[in-house]
């Protein structure tokens, strides 16, 4: 298949859909920090979220570039995919790692809309970013395994039906590498939620649908496990490129979504008989934001092009979460400056996708990891932490 970016059928598919889901919708989920329930069943209906599986499994099997358009017009028209976007960067462990058994239990299932894959329980209050000092464990007790801890921002989990879960199989101390150990399940939730498996939600400044998750003994079958014991964290760092060019481009249809937003109402508002637009101050900051926003936008499609290439772009992606992250937080900055007083009303929309932007400077991959990434990894300077 020819590198494209253009993907101009899915683009216009995906802005007719979200034309159904106006600004209102995401005011009133917010609002009620709420789940997008219509949204995510429209879009499922509509086979997007199965872009990324194989055809052989019901899904589209599209290449990341046709996920990557899909996040970026849902976030450019004024919606936010956080309730959604984590059944496309999942597939890549799933796909890669997971068991036959496993693919042809599951993937039709997610294709049709009838099983969701939504939850990723890596991060832990006690590790943050440190991944190998976690300390939920899965034991391997005949042909199961006991799964004891807690997860914390596993986001989407009271509204998926499955969870990719990272445990640790051997203990920290027993192993040669501190990131060996480490191993990945694909769990059935309802089989063990309400029991040995509680989920709390945790309300945040955005509405992200995130939670914290508690394993008091839940017993999984070792079937479940994805790939080979002891190697989890390899799999989950060969899903993380994919995972970080999704999120770039949701985070580019922001920074276009602020920059359309701010760019118009620059010339409608009129402040001393002519419109603020016609001043350099209004102007200079959305002129930059827009040069910020094409700059970074060129190198996501450059990650994505080596990617589909088979390559392992870990500078490119890294690179590219990195500067288009800052591209829509330097573009969010503009339109509320813009708007002045009004970008803090709610009927704008612009404070919540303002609060809803800030995130991606921490997650997922905090701008200060990356940055130890570029220094250690392709500057060759020591470890700084």
């Amino acid at each position: 298949m020819a590198f494209t970016l253009d993907h101009r059928d899915i683009r216009d598919g995906v802005t007719k859909l979200c034309a159904g889901f106006v600004g209102e919708y995401w005011r009133k989920t917010d609002r009620d920090q709420a789940y997008p329930t219509e949204f995510v069943r429209v879009l499922t209906e509509e086979g997007y979220l199965g872009a990324l599986i194989p055809e052989v499994f019901g899904g589209l099997g599209l290449p990341l570039s046709a996920g990557a358009a899909i996040l970026e017009e849902i976030h450019r028209s004024g919606g936010n995919a956080g309730a959604c976007h984590a059944q496309m960067y999942t597939m890549g462990t799933v796909l890669r790692h997971g068991t036959e058994a496993q693919k042809a239990s599951f993937l039709p299932g997610i294709a049709r809309g009838e099983l969701r894959l939504q939850a990723f329980g890596v991060t832990e209050p006690s590790s943050g970013t440190d991944t190998s000092a976690l300390r939920t464990t899965a034991r391997r007790q005949g042909d199961c395994y006991i799964v004891n801890g807690q997860k914390i921002w596993t986001s989407r989990a009271e509204h998926s039906d499955l969870l990719l879960l990272l445990a640790r199989t051997t203990p920290r101390d027993q192993v040669v590498k501190k990131t060996d150990g480490l191993s990945v399940f694909l769990i059935d939730m309802r089989d063990v939620l309400g029991k040995s498996l509680t989920i709390r939600p945790i309300r945040t400044m955005m509405n992200h649908a995130t939670t914290e998750l508690f394993f008091d003994d839940m017993e999984i079958p070792a079937s479940s496990l994805v790939g080979e014991e002891g190697k989890g964290f390899r799999y989950i760092l060969s899903g993380m490129n994919a995972e970080r060019l999704l999120i770039a481009a949701e985070c580019i249809g922001d920074a276009k979504w602020f920059i359309e937003k701010a760019s118009a109402y620059a010339g409608d508002r009129t402040v001393f008989q002519r419109p603020i637009g016609q001043n350099q101050g209004v102007q200079f900051p959305i002129a930059k934001a827009y040069a910020q926003m094409r700059a970074a936008e060129l190198m996501v499609h450059e990650a994505i092009r080596l990617y589909e290439a088979g390559g392992n772009p870990g500078e490119e992606a890294n690179l590219a979460k990195l500067l288009a992250a800052d591209a829509s937080w330097a573009a969010a900055e503009a339109c509320v400056q813009t708007h002045g007083g009004f970008g803090f009303a709610e009927e704008y929309d612009v404070e919540r996708k303002f609060r809803e932007a800030r995130l991606y400077q921490v997650a997922p991959i905090s701008t200060n990891m990356i940055l130890s990434y570029i220094a250690e990894h392709v500057l060759g300077m020591p470890r700084s932490y």
